[in-house]
């Protein structure tokens, strides 16, 4: 098996996963995940797709790059990413992964702020008098 490339976005975040068979090794941003997800609910996040699917993570090496966003749109970036990765490698998880709904991309980003108002949508407080 050769190696297979696949892209997850959230938010402001875009992972760029290469999957290849191998001894289990994950690398995030040239680190341990172990120090890059500081938090256990990321690192669910990041196994869910070898979970649902009941494979072993140590088939594979991960190696992923990921920029933008906050901790929490990168580690859902990567799941994404590890998704599509594991539908190129197999195609019989794509149904599994859909029912769960890890193939699909959650496209909601913050809204701009507007001028004359204080956030996107949240006016000032209206004086009748």
């Amino acid at each position: 098996m050769e190696q297979i490339n696949s892209v997850g976005r959230r938010k402001r975040s875009v992972a760029r996963v290469f999957l290849k068979q191998g001894s289990g090794k994950i690398v995030i941003n040239k680190r341990d995940p172990e120090n890059y997800l500081n938090n256990d609910i990321l690192k669910m996040k990041v196994n869910r797709p070898f979970e649902l699917l009941g494979i072993s993570r140590e088939q594979f090496d991960i190696i992923v790059n990921v920029d933008g966003g906050g901790v929490n749109g990168q580690a859902e970036a990567i799941r994404l990413g590890i998704s599509r990765a594991l539908e190129q490698y197999n195609p019989e998880y794509r149904s599994i992964l859909k029912k769960d709904g890890l193939l699909m991309v959650d496209s909601r980003k913050v809204e701009r702020k507007k001028y004359g108002k204080p956030k996107a949508r949240r006016s000032f407080q209206f004086s009748k008098r």
